[in-house]
């Protein structure tokens, strides 16, 4: 199409810009044939009523008049403007509905009576109406057939747009015609009709310039309607060719119509040379091309869909050998050459040489340096180039494999970009190795690579990069040694920034390079241990350092195989990291501690790395405890950075948890390396690191949740839900005010002072309140001094007339330390709170002791069990030390695993003995002792809610003299107990919860019954009991049978559901079979605890109230019948009691009589039958009270 229009003069920028801005001192600066081609939009402008009545757009439109009064051509297009277009539409309209109907065949054309001639001499005789409705007619034939062709392209001959004579005449009709139809001439439909006529682009040209406003609408619709590959054929390459015209005729919105080719996806052949187009006008010698950053960003963007679109025009370009001259590929392609040549320091070949190019001189020497302005362009093109030979599929000529080579070996200056450049340069030799193909080009890499090996050194300390290409040398030759070749097609896709297929069998001369010529094993294993470690290791110091050379060569374990020592090493670039935390810190950590535990192979079972020593570590968190948090970091260089101490920490729990999992496999191998001792890990503040962790979690990355998971498997006690709740409430918004409020007299006060304050404590309280008040506005790692002096003296809070403001305080600022100090916290309270008899010998625990038996906190001071403030204390103690005890008797299981496979004492052969058997029984006695361990707990706990006799007996005194009921039960609500009660059932809340079995197993032990209606109301997860009563119920023991009925009724009365009906159904039905199988006196035994629960029964399920009467009548008849010889007096009672279960309506006002009557009448009998009637008597009064009282 272009070749078509060379000879036509089209609307020139100025022009157009002119008609946008209807700039009329431009316009009449146009020359003749400029101002020709524009006048169908002028003439309608000077003629037509204008909407602008301004004074400034008269004086314009005069302005216009005069400059078309001149013009000949005027005349004629004031004639076709003369027309009736109405009802020229009219029969547009109906031509259009023929054609329709007869299918486009041709016949008789209502615009167009029969030609006499041809198109184009019809077109020169007839006048102006005549002259319109030719084009009309023909532009609708070509439009309907358009829509005809499903898209496919036709070439469509016609004399009226090809004729050079009348072209001008024939543009002016169309432009009136579009302008004054634009519902039968849509402008997009006009521009797609007009791609399939010769001349189309002119005409399409001048169509917008007479009409503007409408340039993107027409490239938005010729580039929605176009092909997707745009080269593969002539429709598309005549639309891109229009496209290229009318954005040169609009070169200012060029790039907007290259961002509608991208959003489309359609004609990529387009963006290419609308880029190539204002690559030359918008030249720049320094920096990056437009055309390499659009390329870039369509091959490198996130867009996959424009990725594939641009990549298959690439690989579709590079099939089709058309002439070159035309190919927009190779006009890219050349570009991209020119610039890649116009930045080499020398070239080495003159094959291809743009016009009017200086000549350049072959064969000149290729180790000049690249200058500095070039480095960055040159970054761009070498990651061009790969995208387009691993994305796009680009097959590289031999004059661009030959430039592209010397441009990666060229030598850039020691700048952080020519670092950059040097590793992309190093990457594409890897991913393309075929660029290398000649033994020159082979030396000369080997020579590039020696020059960075011995430059790497100096580009690091001049250009202040720590993360150098010497490492990423040192990582590929580990790479290649361990024949981890994925691997160093992961490291150079990541290097390029891009996803591309490598094959591994492209890297096996690489390899041989690498392995044989420059990097040996051994050379790279001495040679690592010497790099320095990196000085504040971060996440902000990016690219490949030494750290990653070292994880390669800990994961291959060769430093255990030529005998190098790496703990130094580590230890030292451990102790030098800051945060944000670099991500390959935790993964060393990790195969560090693996090449420690796991021999390289079995037949060298020492050949392992030594562990970082107590001191090393001890040293790390030297000065920590004890200490504030802000002053840990002014003590000079002996004191480490918090990322440090969290990663020796990461190290510490990461080894012992890796020591226990691989304790079976250590010992069938006869090793067993060291564990790090237990007053090493009282040591380290374990919860306070924690805590600082928690407020740097962003940039620790995925550290403080690995820390996590260690404490959960290894410490649960220092991961108690309540604790993390506490600490919410300390490091909230609350402690920050509350912090505002500490003034400089609290500031300054002392341990010394504290215990000064307590030593007066009986005398004066009011000392000790107000340094205690004082001490809550501090942070905890603040009050960690005063730690010891609180625990000390909390004996003392024993005593009576200490304020409860006091106590409340104590344990306030107890439960802020329990932050920062958990387990030393802990251990000195144990001790603090033991009883203070002077004939014993008080014992000094250990926290081994108190892991080992966690019942050692409950001997405390029997003052404490009824001091509501301690007491949460040693509850807290004691949930904490029994999740301890879980966790070492779990690891010492596994310590001890060898004890599995070591032969039997009575096995003379030596076999070694099934190691499941002992493995389950060792597992079984564990599980049975923390069994044991826990209802233990659990028993001594039920008992402390148990009143002493002192308390009974002054409640029963306060009873006596209460006379309104509402007081005394303030009374009994507002005591002691009742707050330890309440403390105590949360504890069993959550210890069943934790684990039902505990609940099962209190439960078959059996409590005192009086503490049921306590824990089945205070305790919320006693409804699972509800899953083994009918288990309980079944046991032989009468004790266990009479327990379970009365927990059910408590629960019955608590938990009203489906389940609890049928659990009760069965009890009643239980009790049924009871009574016809025991004897007198276990009958007693038996139902005289029992029958109150049926009430309950009652109460909750009052459809049971058949079933439990007929039980009663039963149970009655049977008492009756032992004593019928005795006594005459029971008949009357089993009558009474037939009419009772009769006849309850109208019973509610004798009821109390007869209980009355009965009670005063038997009340001394002794014998156990008549006793058991009347308390069966007296519970179906009860039951009927109750009823009727529902109702």
């Amino acid at each position: 199409m272009m070749a078509e229009c060379t000879n036509l003069q089209f609307v020139s920028p100025f022009a157009f810009e002119a008609m946008q801005k209807v700039d009329v001192v431009r316009l009449a600066s146009l020359s003749d044939p400029e101002l020709r081609l524009l006048l169908p939009c002028l003439v309608r402008m000077a003629l037509c009523a204008p909407a602008d009545q301004s004074q400034s757009w008269a004086q314009d439109k005069k302005l216009i008049l005069r400059l078309l009064s001149g013009v000949e051509a005027v005349n004629s297009i004031v004639a076709l403007l003369s027309v009736d277009f109405h009802a020229l539409e009219q029969d547009a309209n109906k031509e259009q509905q023929l054609r329709h109907k007869f299918g486009g065949s041709s016949g008789e054309s209502i615009l167009v009576s029969q030609l006499q001639h041809g198109l184009t001499l019809e077109f020169e005789h007839s006048d102006s109406p005549r002259r319109l409705r030719l084009v009309l007619s023909e532009l609708l034939a070509i439009m309907n057939k358009v829509s005809e062709s499903n898209g496919e392209f036709f070439f469509k001959s016609s004399e009226l747009f090809e004729s050079p004579v009348y072209l001008e005449e024939a543009a002016d009709v169309l432009c009136i015609l579009q302008a004054e139809l634009p519902s039968l001439l849509p402008i997009v439909d006009v521009a797609e009709a007009l791609l399939h006529v010769r001349n189309g682009s002119w005409f399409l040209c001048l169509l917008v310039a007479n009409v503007p406003d409408s340039f993107n609408e027409v490239c938005r619709g010729l580039i929605k309607n176009g092909e997707r590959q745009d080269e593969e054929s002539l429709g598309g390459r005549r639309r891109t060719d229009a496209l290229r015209f009318l954005c040169k005729m609009n070169p200012s919105q060029a790039l907007k119509v290259r961002g509608m080719v991208v959003e489309e996806c359609h004609l990529p052949g387009l963006g290419v040379a609308l880029t190539l187009d204002h690559t030359k006008n918008e030249a720049s010698e320094d920096g990056v091309s437009d055309l390499v950053c659009f390329v870039s960003g369509l091959l490198l963007g996130t867009n996959a869909r424009v990725r594939t679109w641009f990549g298959t025009f690439i690989r579709n370009g590079q099939q089709k050998k058309r002439e070159t001259s035309s190919s927009v590929l190779w006009q890219m392609r050349r570009q991209l050459l020119l610039e890649l040549m116009g930045i080499l320091p020398t070239v080495r070949s003159t094959r291809i040489v743009e016009e009017a190019d200086v000549e350049m001189e072959p064969n000149v020497s290729v180790y000049s340096g690249l200058k500095e302005e070039h480095v960055v362009k040159a970054s761009a093109l070498l990651r061009l180039y790969c995208a387009l030979m691993g994305i796009a599929g680009l097959k590289p000529t031999d004059e661009e494999a030959e430039q592209l080579l010397q441009l990666m070996t060229s030598r850039p200056p020691a700048t952080p970009a020519g670092v950059r450049f040097v590793s992309l340069s190093f990457c594409m030799l890897l991913a393309f190795s075929t660029l290398v193909s000649t033994p020159e080009q082979e030396q000369l890499m080997v020579m590039w690579l020696s020059w960075m090996i011995k430059e790497e050194a100096y580009f690091e300390s001049t250009s202040g990069v720590s993360a150098s290409f010497g490492e990423m040398l040192l990582l590929v030759a580990m790479y290649f040694h361990s024949n981890q070749l994925s691997a160093i097609i992961d490291l150079v896709c990541s290097t390029l920034g891009m996803k591309i297929v490598i094959k591994p069998s492209s890297l096996s001369r690489m390899k041989t390079i690498f392995t044989q010529e420059i990097f040996t094993e051994q050379v790279v294993t001495a040679h690592a241990v010497r790099v320095p470690v990196t000085s504040s290791l971060s996440a902000n110091i990016a690219g490949f350092l030494p750290i990653h050379c070292i994880y390669q060569l800990l994961r291959s374990r060769s430093f255990t195989k030529h005998k190098v020592s790496i703990k130094d090493w580590i230890y030292r670039q451990l102790c030098e990291t800051s945060i944000p935390l670099h991500p390959q810190l935790l993964p060393l950590i990790d195969v560090y501690i693996n090449s420690v535990l796991t021999p390289a192979s079995k037949s060298n079972p020492e050949a392992t790395n030594q562990p970082i020593t107590e001191q090393e570590i001890l040293s790390v968190f030297k000065g920590l405890v004890g200490t504030d948090s802000n002053r840990i970091t002014q003590h000079g260089a002996q004191c480490h950075s918090i990322t440090a101490q969290l990663l020796v920490l990461y190290y510490i729990l990461s080894y012992e948890e890796a020591l226990l999992a691989n304790t079976k496999t250590l010992a069938a191998m006869q090793r067993k390396p060291k564990s790090y001792s237990s007053s090493l890990m009282d040591q380290i503040p374990i919860k306070f690191l924690i805590r600082q962790a928690q407020g740097l979690q962003q940039e620790l990355g995925g550290l403080h949740s690995a820390l996590l998971r260690l404490l959960a498997t290894n410490y649960p006690h220092l991961c108690i839900v309540d604790d993390w709740i506490c600490e919410e409430e300390i490091t909230g918004t609350d402690a920050l005010l509350r912090r505002m409020l500490l003034t400089n007299t609290a500031k300054n006060h002392s341990p010394k002072q504290l215990q000064e304050a307590f030593s007066v404590l009986q005398v004066s309280h009011t000392q000790v309140m107000q340094i205690l008040e004082h001490l809550t506005l501090v942070s905890a790692s603040e009050l960690i001094p005063y730690a010891e002096v609180l625990t000390s003296n909390m004996n003392q809070l024993l005593n009576s007339g200490v304020p409860r403001r006091i106590l409340q305080t104590v344990n306030k600022l107890w439960m802020v330390l329990n932050t920062v100090m958990p387990r030393r916290l802990w251990v000195m309270t144990v001790n603090a709170l033991q009883p203070s008899m002077k004939l014993v010998r008080q014992q000094k625990y250990t926290q081994n002791d108190l892991m080992i038996d966690p019942l050692i906190v409950l001997r405390c001071d029997q003052r404490v069990h009824r001091c509501p403030p301690l007491m949460d204390i040693t509850l807290h103690m004691l949930n904490g030390y029994l999740l301890a005890s879980k966790a070492y008797l779990s690891s010492h299981l596994k310590e001890t695993a060898e004890q599995d496979i070591r032969p039997a004492p009575n096995n003379t052969l030596g076999l070694v003995v099934q190691a499941d058997a002992p493995e389950v029984t060792r597992e079984e006695l564990k599980n049975a002792l923390l069994a044991a361990q826990d209802s233990a707990a659990v028993q001594i706990l039920l008992e402390i809610c148990l009143p002493t006799e002192e308390e009974k007996t002054k409640g029963i005194i306060q009873s006596a003299t209460n006379n309104k009921g509402i007081e005394e039960g303030e009374d009994n609500l507002l005591c002691n107990l009742r707050e330890v009660q309440c403390l105590i059932c949360c504890l069993l809340h959550q210890m069943y919860i934790a684990d039902p079995n505990i609940a099962k197993l209190v439960h078959f032990q059996g409590y005192p019954c009086e503490l049921l209606p306590l824990t089945v109301a205070g305790i919320p997860s006693m409804h699972i009991c509800l899953d083994f009563i009918p288990e309980l119920i079944a046991q032989p023991e009468l004790e266990k049978q009479v327990f379970a009925i009365q927990l059910l009724s408590y629960l019955c009365i608590q938990y009203a559901l489906p389940k609890s009906l049928s659990v009760a159904r069965l009890a009643i039905n239980v009790m049924g079979t009871m009574l016809t199988v025991l004897t007198q006196t276990k009958r007693y035994a038996f139902f005289m605890p029992t029958l109150p629960s049926l009430v309950s029964f009652c109460q909750a399920f009052p459809p049971l109230y058949e079933d439990i009467m007929s039980l009663l009548i039963q149970i009655g008849q049977v008492c009756a019948s032992d004593v019928a010889t005795q006594t005459r007096d029971i008949d009357p009672i089993i009558t009474r009691l037939q009419q009772l279960k009769e006849k309850r309506s109208g019973w509610s006002g004798i009821c109390k009589d007869l209980a009355y009557k009965n009670g005063a009448r038997d009340i001394g009998s002794m014998d156990p039958d008549v006793q058991l009637c009347q308390c069966i008597e007296s519970t179906i009064i009860e039951i009927i009270n109750m009823s009727v009282s529902g109702v």
